[in-house]
């Protein structure tokens, strides 16, 4: 097996939380309550109206059936996409999962236990200890939306640059629904009380936080359920 790409763990340095992730999110994710809460596979395929496991395997077919390369999850998932990626690593494939939450890196581990091809560190989004052109695929499962503009540009801007030439970026986050989908209005009064970055999503599109000089790479966009979902996929 190829060793993974070399990374600081957070044995060796300590990473602080996020302001906006204590004041927003802390009931979600950096409280230890959090996960006794959400971590249930009904609870987080409910939130997304039963999509979970559709927009789960979008996601993971854009990696292959089987994984060779070094894939790194931007931030843990609740629910069971990290089990999923770690089903489809060939003998060449590895995994690394980065979070900035202590209790999320806690969660992880007691969800998949020790496991050779993987890797788990505490690290910020915005700051990757990750070498440039690294990764083969970096993905970002519903995370753009729980980021203000200045940390989702600085998240994406370490995900273009941990990527290989010829890699992929994965995107799977919300989108504004059509006009004729119930969620366009359904949705507004719990993403603005609950997400309130997330609305972003429905102004802006993913290739606006593009850093400047990757404006021009090829990028692919499909939207599902009525909109409310979509999945990015960027070739480096």
């Amino acid at each position: 097996m190829t060793p993974a790409p070399m990374a600081i763990s957070s044995a060796s340095s300590t990473v602080a939380l996020p302001e906006y992730l204590e004041k927003t999110y802390w009931w979600a994710y950096t409280h230890p309550n959090a996960v006794r809460v959400f971590e249930r596979q009904w609870l987080v395929n409910l939130i997304l109206w039963g999509n979970f496991a559709k927009l789960r395997d979008l996601a993971l077919d854009e990696m292959g059936d089987t994984i060779n390369g070094h894939v790194l999850q931007v931030a843990c998932v609740y629910g069971n996409f990290t089990e999923h990626v770690l089903r489809r690593l060939g003998p060449q494939g590895h995994l690394s999962v980065i979070d900035v939450a202590p209790v999320q890196i806690t969660n992880l581990h007691n969800k998949i236990g020790p496991q050779k091809q993987v890797s788990i560190f505490q690290q910020d989004s915005t700051a990757l200890q990750f070498a440039d052109a690294s990764q083969d695929t970096v993905v970002l499962f519903f995370l753009l939306h729980e980021q203000p503009l200045e940390v989702r540009q600085k998240t994406v801007a370490e995900a273009m640059r941990v990527t290989k030439p010829g890699g992929k970026i994965v995107f799977v986050d919300y989108h504004r629904p059509r006009a004729s989908s119930p969620f366009r209005y359904l949705m507004v009064p719990i993403l603005t009380t609950l997400e309130p970055f997330a609305m972003d999503l429905w102004r802006g599109q993913i290739s606006d936080w593009l850093p400047a000089h990757c404006q021009q790479l090829p990028l692919d966009k499909q939207t599902y359920f009525g909109g409310l979902y979509q999945k990015v996929v960027i070739q480096r």
